[in-house]
């Protein structure tokens, strides 16, 4: 599932396209699944034809595409999607599709293999109460203080890799980078938020900067199913970076002297090493 750091890599990947207009948006045929395309192609093609692309932003997960008039197009990923403007891996997976003049990309393409993504236009005032005052995001994961995060999360009685992927609390770590920035900051993640001393949190705090930017630096992490590409239809290197993630009975890269251990979190896969993690404070 793209985490901030690949969702990150899709916004740099389509920054060309600011200044360009759109001329065309099209949904492409497709037998396999529907995406959540909201509104309808008609009322979505009279409201961004002629529109100028403004800026391209990131909220958490999402990809937002903003045009004059403040109307935001976003293109939420999910578990499989893609934002490309070279050509896709595969055509019968292609589910949007936005045309511009103006500027070098002539096509943006949203990709989406499994159709559990969406892209979805939002006015300004819709996009506002969706994503900032309606709580269901959090402040973004490279932008919150330590102090923020710790207030946020430390009243809770929950295992601190659980409550980094709720998206209410902070926004954009997945499971992928909390079991990361765990090893790196040495938590255990069983450890509940309540337990946790000042000195971890700080701890917490910068390795989950520093994960995140070095992960954007690579331009995130494809997998060993290939699904996840930058805008060019092309792997990410963060995988070669991975201190625990999918190394289940490997040596731990840090101590060399453990084995990672998986164990099962929220119906989610975690990995860590019990010689670099101890369940202390």
């Amino acid at each position: 599932m793209p985490e901030l750091p690949e969702v990150e890599t899709m916004r740099r990947g389509i920054l060309s396209i600011v200044g360009g207009k759109v001329t065309d948006i099209a949904k492409p045929p497709c037998a396999r699944r529907p995406i959540l395309l909201a509104p309808g192609i008609a009322a979505f093609r009279r409201r961004t034809v002629d529109r100028k692309v403004t800026a391209i932003d990131r909220v958490g997960k999402r990809v937002v595409i903003v045009l004059t008039g403040g109307d935001r197009i976003v293109l939420e990923p999910r578990m499989t999607g893609l934002v490309l403007v070279a050509d896709p891996p595969t055509r019968e997976h292609l589910r949007w599709e936005m045309s511009l003049a103006g500027c070098d990309v002539k096509k943006v393409w949203f990709w989406d293999r499994r159709g559990l993504g969406s892209v979805r236009l939002f006015s300004e005032r819709e996009f506002v109460a969706e994503f900032t005052t309606s709580g269901k995001v959090g402040p973004d994961a490279l932008v919150i203080r330590w102090q923020e995060l710790r207030d946020r999360l430390a009243k809770s009685r929950r295992a601190i890799k659980v409550a980094l992927l709720d998206q209410k609390g902070v926004c954009g770590v997945g499971n992928l980078y909390a079991a990361e920035l765990l090893h790196v900051a040495k938590v255990h993640p069983e450890t509940p938020c309540d337990a946790l001393s000042t000195a971890a949190w700080k701890r917490i705090h910068a390795a989950m900067v520093d994960v995140l930017q070095e992960a954007i630096r690579y331009e995130g992490s494809t997998l060993g199913d290939g699904t996840y590409r930058n805008a060019l239809n092309k792997d990410g290197g963060y995988q070669n970076c991975h201190r625990v993630y999918g190394r289940e009975g490997e040596l731990c890269r840090t101590c060399g002297k453990q084995e990672v251990i998986r164990i099962v979190q929220a119906q989610r896969a975690t990995f860590y090493c019990e010689r670099c993690q101890k369940p202390k404070l």
